[in-house]
């Protein structure tokens, strides 16, 4: 685990990324509506990604309701994306940070340059559109949905 570079109370960087299925998501459109889990991932198709947002969508309206909507991110293109949520059956946004490649994972401080993937960040910025907890792993380590779930109980 490593020590995440906004802290709690910061304003969370904006950002515009396309889901799976192209369309553009903005997450400052969600300010004043619910409060939004941000869970950086490095890579579609491998196998602790995999397992890591299919414990979401096992439980996703633990994640995703009324006030909480999930966003997946990560740095593969849109296409890779929208096979990996059909093969895997998510029902929530996966947005691509491809290009300018790790733009949103850099603006969170969780862009590995040097291997050109996300590292595992996880941000639940509240209503406001403030930071309101985070979670930074390293790109082997697996993360436990108990965290998130605990930390949107706490909103």
């Amino acid at each position: 685990m490593t020590e995440p570079t906004l802290t709690v109370g910061d304003p969370a960087p904006d950002f515009t990324l396309k889901s799976q299925h192209g369309e553009e998501v903005t997450l400052s459109a969600f300010r004043g509506e619910r409060a939004v889990l941000l869970v950086f991932y490095p890579f579609a198709f491998s196998g602790t990604c995999t397992g890591e947002l299919c414990e979401l969508r096992d439980d996703l309206s633990a994640f995703q309701n009324d006030d909480v909507q999930l966003l997946g991110i990560s740095c593969d293109p849109v296409h890779s994306l929208r096979a990996w949520s059909a093969d895997q059956g998510y029902e929530f946004p996966l947005l691509s940070d491809f290009w300018p490649h790790g733009a949103a994972a850099s603006a969170y401080g969780v862009f590995l340059p040097d291997f050109g993937m996300a590292t595992r960040g996880t941000f639940l910025v509240g209503g406001d559109g403030n930071l309101a907890w985070s979670l930074v792993h390293g790109p082997g380590e697996a993360r436990d949905p108990n965290a998130y779930r605990e930390a949107i109980a706490a909103l």
